[in-house]
Formats: C-alpha cells, structure tokens, sequence
C-alpha cells in the first residue's frame, strides 16, 4: 500500500493535535514502516540500529538536549538522524523546535509538526493509528451483522435474499455492521474485523424500496461501527440434486487474509426461516466455543449404542 504523511494528517491530524510548522513541500513522502522512533542513542551519536524509515518523535529530553549543544554539534546530530528516508518529525508538548531542526526540515522537504500531547500519549497513539492503516485488509461483498455477539458475514448471489435476512435480524433485537461493502482487516492476535465504508454507513440497499437509514428506523442500538468476523455464511438458492449436510460433523471453514474462518452453505427456498436458521448457526458457533459439539455428542451417543446393541446381540 502506499501511505504518505498528507495521508496520516488528513485522517488523524485532529486526534494527534497536528500543527504543520515546516517541510510542507514533503507531505507526499511516504510511510513505509507503521512504526515511529525516539531517537535517544542517535541523538548522542550511536547510529548502530538506527531506524531510518520510521516517523521521529522528539520529547522534552530529545528537545532540551538538543538545546544544551553548541550549535555545530547540534546541526552534525540533527543532519545524522533526518536522512531521506525519514517520513516526518513530530514535537511533542507543543515545545518550539530549534531554528536548526526547522531549517533542515524545510530544506529537506521533511514534514516538521508540533503536538500538544505528552510525549509518551503521542507516541502510543501513533503506532496504534499507523498499525490499524498498515493492517492486511480486502473489500469484500455481503453483510456482516451480529447476531448473539457473533460477527455473521452472510454472502450469496445477487437477489438471494441477504438484505432481506439482515432486515429480519434487525427486528429481532440484532445489530448491523455494514451492507453490501464490508471492509475486513486482519488484526493483531490473529482475528478479522469488519467494518463499513465511510459513505454508506448504517445503511442498507433494500430491492423495491430503496436506500433506507438502519439507524433512523430501527435505532441506534441497532448498528455499529466495527465487529470481529467469526463467521461466514453463503446463502443460496436450494438445489434438489444437490447433497446438503444433514449431521454437521464436517467443519468447514474458508480462509480470509490467511485466518480460518468456519463457512455455512445455507441453502433457501420458499418456507425456509432463514433469520431463524441464522440464529441457530449463531447460537451452534458459540456453543462450539464453549466446548459442545452437538454433532459430534450426537455421534458418540450413536456409536454407544450401537455397541451396547452389538454387545447384547
């Protein structure tokens, strides 16, 4: 992906308290490391691991240390640090940066800006922001609500019938994520999460009616931003001559970005309840997180008996 430093101020310039005060031909430099740097050992002239790419966060200390130099040594230290490949420099506590620093930064074309938070706020808060932009993601067709906690990602066809099903969870106290386009990103420890484009948020595409606001209709505890997808369900018109599973001893699963993630062909025809059946594969997957395999008890039982009769026998 390409992130550039207009990217990260125009997204979350507000949140990091960003004031541009020099360098602004360099807002088009790119962030290639979602990860952001205090540079103290470099600073004192040990450059052994010295991260190049990574956006500087200079502090108090960095700051006053900085101050403490004569003005010879302080350009040698400063031009060691700001290289080509440094996207950006941020000054924390709103602390005014040397003339140096902002001359290097203007003739470079590095981004130079000042925040009002503490260092260690700024610090935290940017790597949280950088890792979240920097997250494997894809763009994905369906509607992903949740359903007894469960993040439930219902895909299908066109016209099978998912907006519809979406509608009739929303009646039942359900909430949705998001209709038709979900965003899905792989996050840290390993689990997806689904979200919504910005412009069709808390919306929904209903045939014969049209755009309608979940939100206005339904209520607000009816919608959220972002959920985990735990599970996927594909929705499709019912075939004769096709086999469904009638045991469900087979765990099926599909991988998104490289994360297993349990899959349900859910077959629908005239007659068929589906809210209802999504419930029931909602409620089936927490069970299964719990320890209770309905199947597979159904199956030893079975098999006991078997024995038991074969025994007797």
């Amino acid at each position: 992906m390409t992130y550039c430093v207009e990217d990260l101020l125009e997204a979350h310039g507000k949140s990091l308290e960003l004031e541009l005060v020099a360098g602004k031909s360099g807002l088009k430099r790119k962030i290639k490391v979602p990860e952001a740097n205090r540079p103290g050992l470099s600073l004192v002239g040990y450059f052994k691991g010295h991260a190049r790419q990574r956006l500087l966060v200079l502090g108090k200390v960095e700051i006053n240390y900085l101050r403490d130099l004569n003005q010879k040594m302080r350009l040698t230290r400063l031009k060691a640090i700001l290289t080509s490949q440094t996207p950006a420099v941020i000054v924390t506590r709103r602390l005014r940066p040397g003339r140096e620093l902002i001359e290097l930064c203007e003739e470079h074309g590095i981004p130079l800006f000042r925040s009002s938070k503490t260092t260690m706020s700024c610090l935290n808060k940017l790597s949280m922001l950088l890792f979240d932009e920097f997250a494997p993601s894809l763009t994905c067709h369906g509607s992903l609500v949740e359903v007894f906690g469960v993040g439930v990602l219902i895909q299908g066809e066109s016209s099978v019938g998912k907006s519809e099903a979406s509608l009739g969870l929303l009646e039942r106290g359900h909430r949705l994520i998001s209709d038709d386009i979900v965003k899905v990103k792989r996050r840290e420890g390993g689990y997806l999460e689904g979200s919504g484009v910005e412009l069709s948020r808390h919306h929904m595409e209903v045939r014969g009616i049209g755009i309608i606001n979940v939100a206005h209709i339904y209520g607000a505890v009816c919608v959220r931003d972002k959920k985990s997808l735990d599970l996927v369900v594909k929705l499709e018109t019912w075939d004769d001559d096709f086999f469904y599973d009638r045991v469900g001893l087979e765990e099926k699963s599909i991988t998104i970005l490289q994360i297993p993630v349990p899959y349900h062909l859910l077959p629908v025809k005239p007659g068929r309840d589906v809210v209802l059946l999504l419930e029931t594969i909602a409620s089936n997957h927490r069970l299964k997180q719990m320890g209770y395999h309905s199947a597979k008890e159904f199956n030893a039982k079975l098999l006991s008996t078997l024995e038991y009769k074969t025994r007797k026998q």
